[in-house]
């Protein structure tokens, strides 16, 4: 198969990669090359860390950092230091041909780092996953969840974006102007977080100990931090049906999108009828800094939540 000028020899096209719905590798592959076009505009400035199933979901699942050294020459690399020490090379995705090669590799979903290859240490975005309380698939809960983020987050003259994770919630995110760094991301989100469980701390809480939640949801913004990775729009998920992260405008979360509504072989369809929600995103990127002293006020006219007090 020749995809962008580069000869890639294909293989096990047939070998059963979603058992129960007898999808192989050669329709996993065949996805990605639908959607390239779509997809990479969302990749091609980070890295990626790799999911692989090379025998499919029976068989055995891995995270792949490092690019292996037999990958061609051609896939462009990121050198990502760590911080207790040492390095890696993260592949970066800005072609078809490197999308493509990858379903090759049976990569099924793609981690994208939440800095751009260029400036590692300033995140573009920021990111809240939104998943259902502890023990439940409770995702009328969770979408309300995330209906009540975003009316937050507009309070602050932000823009969130939202996609379904196609596995148990949502994403949202804001795209940031890269002036900031991780810690004042991180520490801006938890103050979003914070005044949403001041107003309601009986329906969301920030407690890290599940055991702790009480049947709340976890307003999870711990994934604004080096190193940590999201779903990259539009990737496949290591889950029974071949479900697919899917970016959504904010009406099909209003009136009822579910986290796993998409899989392989609907998106393309759905591509095909309908613009990508995400498509233009970065360029409404903007600042915190200058939001950080409303979202103090708002801060202050709520009292303490209990659990602040434990």
């Amino acid at each position: 198969m020749k995809v962008d000028g580069h000869e890639l020899e294909l293989s096990n096209r047939d070998k059963v990669f979603f058992p129960d719905a007898g999808l192989t590798k050669g329709d996993l592959i065949d996805y990605y090359a639908v959607v390239a076009e779509t997809m990479v505009p969302h990749m091609q400035r980070y890295g990626v860390s790799m999911q692989r199933f090379p025998d499919g979901l029976g068989g055995h699942g891995f995270y792949n950092k490092n690019v292996p050294d037999y990958f061609p020459d051609w896939i462009e690399t990121v050198n990502f230091p760590k911080r207790e020490g040492g390095s890696f090379d993260a592949p970066i995705v800005n072609s078809k041909a490197a999308l493509v090669y990858l379903a090759d590799q049976a990569v099924l979903t793609h981690h994208l780092y939440l800095s751009r290859a260029d400036d590692l240490e300033h995140p573009d975005k920021m990111i809240y996953d939104l998943d259902p309380p502890e023990g439940t698939e409770d995702f009328g809960a969770v979408r309300e969840a995330t209906l009540d983020v975003r009316d937050a987050l507009e309070e602050l003259d932000l823009k969130p974006w939202v996609q379904t994770t196609g596995s148990k919630g949502y994403h949202l995110i804001v795209p940031l102007d890269r002036s900031a760094d991780f810690d004042e991301v991180r520490q801006f989100a938890h103050d979003v977080a914070l005044l949403l469980v001041r107003r309601n701390q009986d329906k969301y809480t920030l407690e890290q100990r599940k055991d702790k939640r009480k049947g709340r949801i976890f307003l999870d913004m711990l994934r604004n931090a080096y190193g940590a990775t999201a779903v990259a729009p539009y990737s496949v998920r290591a889950r029974p049906g071949a479900t697919v992260a899917t970016p959504q405008d904010w009406d099909e979360i209003a009136s009822g999108a579910s986290p796993r509504d998409w899989t392989i072989e609907n998106i393309p369809n759905r591509l095909a009828q309908e613009k990508d929600p995400w498509s233009g995103m970065m360029r409404h990127a903007i600042s915190l800094s200058t939001r950080k002293d409303k979202l103090e006020a708002l801060l202050h006219q709520e009292h303490p939540a209990e659990e602040e007090r434990d």
